[in-house]
Formats: structure tokens, sequence, C-alpha cells
């Protein structure tokens, strides 16, 4: 065997040591966030099977209630308590308003947040949250906590981020691997007639090398997606930071401060016309600023729908203070979240995810059944002669 051989196969066999222990230390963990991510696909459909609200039936482009209205509303059924954030569905007519006894409260016990749900045409009550000693998790709650951090928070989301990292490495290299590997066969050919680990190898093989792209593809969004909590506070300690330096060291506004939440809304629609306000995050949330509403605002074709603009509005005046420039990296996870969960094309695209998805399972549960295979083969292979020469890589893998 030639030099330039034996270089060529010491790479493979290190490219396939990579590939087994990138494998097998993230296998369990992303057949997990495959399972849980099933479901999620269809949260929105899941919601709407189970959804009991109850809307006014009103013609098409019926005005909407006003949100300060509704924010009053809210603070008449809680007196004692301060609103938070409003969302405003634009997908059905419903407003969230989100309240808690203040902001320290929440921020010591997320728990006491809780939402008053409105008819956003009638203003009607349709719905609340349960009471902090009530909740319980859904089925979908504990679906996107395993998903998302294992119900671990920051650590949860960091360990699932490279744990979806050694995926990525695992798909490298097994891409690297399959051509050796299959130099002397057609490609995606499965050996029917060999013993079941050979058609198990051949069929993991196939269904890997046909899913690459979309694994590849969800792979990498799901570790951007599992960035987001230290991308945005960068953002917000950096770029945010920045532009709030001319009120720092002034008192957050008091309630009884704040201009209009609709005037807020309105004036971010002029700021950015076309576009569709979704949230107003209310001075002093962790997530918003100290001294003004932040209101997220998108676009409203298919595309644009998944690009949100932030906007401030000074909360004790009203007046437009920015319309934020998104850094890339938040504009690539903004990107990334729609089409990691197939949101592009309506429901064809979500099956045909959910589809790839179990294919993925597949190929997750062949590798660990490959190994426990190979290492029950292990004994046998430690008593051939240990002066005999090594056989091709191939060999190690697909013989029996």
């Amino acid at each position: 065997m030639g030099s330039q051989a034996v270089r060529s196969h010491d790479k493979i066999r290190a490219w396939a040591s990579i590939h087994k222990w990138a494998s097998l230390i993230c296998t369990a963990f992303l057949l997990l966030i495959c399972l849980s991510g099933l479901p999620l696909l269809f949260s929105r459909e899941i919601h709407h099977l189970t959804d009991t609200a109850v809307y006014a039936e009103m013609p098409a482009g019926a005005p909407r209630q006003s949100l300060d209205r509704l924010a009053g509303q809210a603070k008449r059924m809680f007196p004692r308590e301060i609103v938070t954030s409003i969302y405003a569905d634009d997908e059905e007519p419903q407003v969230y308003v989100w309240m808690a006894p203040s902001f320290a409260a929440q921020q010591a016990n997320p728990k006491v947040a809780h939402f008053v749900r409105f008819d956003a045409h009638t203003g009607g009550v349709i719905g609340r949250s349960t009471p902090p000693g009530q909740q319980q998790r859904t089925f979908m709650n504990w679906m996107q906590g395993l998903h998302e951090d294992l119900f671990a928070g920051l650590v949860g989301e960091l360990f699932l981020g490279t744990m979806g990292l050694l995926f990525v490495i695992a798909i490298v290299s097994g891409v690297l691997l399959y051509g050796p590997f299959t130099r002397k066969m057609d490609f995606g050919a499965v050996r029917t007639g060999r013993s079941r680990r050979v058609r198990w190898l051949d069929l993991h093989n196939l269904l890997g090398i046909v899913t690459l792209t979309w694994v590849f593809v969800v792979g990498t969004t799901g570790v951007m997606n599992e960035l987001s909590t230290p991308l945005f506070a960068i953002w917000q300690r950096t770029d945010v930071a920045a532009m709030l330096a001319p009120w720092r060291g002034k008192p957050t506004p008091r309630p009884d401060e704040l201009s209009s939440p609709q005037a807020a809304a309105d004036t971010a629609l002029r700021a950015l016309p076309g576009m569709i306000v979704t949230s107003i995050t209310f001075p002093g949330d962790d997530y918003g600023s100290p001294y003004h509403y932040l209101l997220w605002a998108h676009g409203s074709t298919p595309l644009t729908a998944q690009l949100f603009s932030p906007v401030l509005v000074d909360a004790r005046t009203g007046k437009l203070t920015a319309v934020v420039k998104m850094p890339w990296y938040l504009r690539a996870l903004e990107i990334s979240r729609p089409l990691h969960f197939g949101n592009y094309g309506g429901m064809p695209l979500k099956i045909i995810w959910a589809l790839l998805d179990l294919v993925t399972i597949v190929v997750l549960g062949s590798g660990l059944y490959l190994w426990a295979a190979k290492r029950k083969r292990a004994p046998a292979e430690t008593q051939r002669d240990p002066h005999a020469p090594a056989p091709p890589l191939d060999r190690l893998e697909a013989a029996e």
C-alpha cells in the first residue's frame, strides 16, 4: 500500500471516528428533539382544535377595539396590578393583555404574570390565564419545554445547542464517509441478500444521504434558535444600550405617566407603512426599555411576515424615538425560526417537514442499532491474528 493510500486510509478512519463519537453523544438528545418537534410543527393547528373561545361574527374589515380601552378594562378587572405587555394576534381576532403585580414581582417569580384575553372586535373577555397556584403544564407545554431547553433555561438551551452542533458535525463527517464506503456499490443500493446489520447499514446511509439537505438546514437553524437568548442579550447590551444612553439615570415612568398604547401603535405604523404591529412591551419589562414602549411589527407578505422590526416610542411623550435596525445575526435568527418549523409554505410544507422528521428518527435509531450490533461483534474481531493486515475500512463497517 503506497504512502498516499495510507494517508487516505488514515484520513477516512479519522472521519469515521469523528462521525461515530459525534453521533453517539448527540443521538439520544436528537431523538428527543425530533419526537418533541413533531407536534410543535402543528402547534397552531393543535391550538385551534383545542381552543374553546368563541369570537363574535363580524363582517370582513370590521374595526378593532382600541388598545387603550382593552388595557383599561384589564386594569379595572385587576386594579392593583399593572399592564406589562399587549399582544394583538394578526391571524385571529383576539388581544392578550398581560399583567403582573409589578415588574419586580414578575422578575422574582415569572409565574405571577397572567393575561386577560379579549375579542378584538367587541372587547368582550373570551379567556383568562389560570391562576399561578393552579397552573399545570399542557401536552404542548411539555413538548415545547423539552424541545427548547429541557426545562433548564439558558443552560438547557446552550446544552441542546451543543448537541445540535455535534449533529451538524456528524452530518458533515457522514457525507465525507459515504463515498469511500460505497465506492464499489451503486448509489443508494441496499444489499437485501446480506445480513440484517448490513441491510440496516445500507438503509442508514441511503436515508442519511437522501435527507442530507433537510437535516443540515434544520440542524443549523436549530443551533441558531438555541442561541437566541445570548444573541438578544448581546444586542440589548450593545446597540440598544447605546440608543438608550440619553435616558440613562432617568426614572422609569409610573403607570399614571404613560402615554396612550394605541397612539404608540399608530406612531409605529406611520413609521413603518404597510406593516402590522403585533405586540407592545411596556417600559420596565426585562425584554423592553425602561423608558419606552417597545413595539414589534412585521410585514404583510408570506416572506416579510417572518421579519420583525422593533420600534421605540417614548412612553411619556408618545413621540417616535427610533425604528431600530436589527443586526445581521438577529435577522439570520428571524429567518431561521420559521425555516426550522416549516412555517414558510403552510400545511403542505409542514407535512413534508413531518415526514422528513420521521425519516430522521429512523436514521438516528438505526445508527444506535449499528453501534450496538458492532459492539457485539467486537469480541470476535479481537481474536483475529494481530499480525494480519487490517481489512479495508468499508469491510470493517459493512462485512459480517
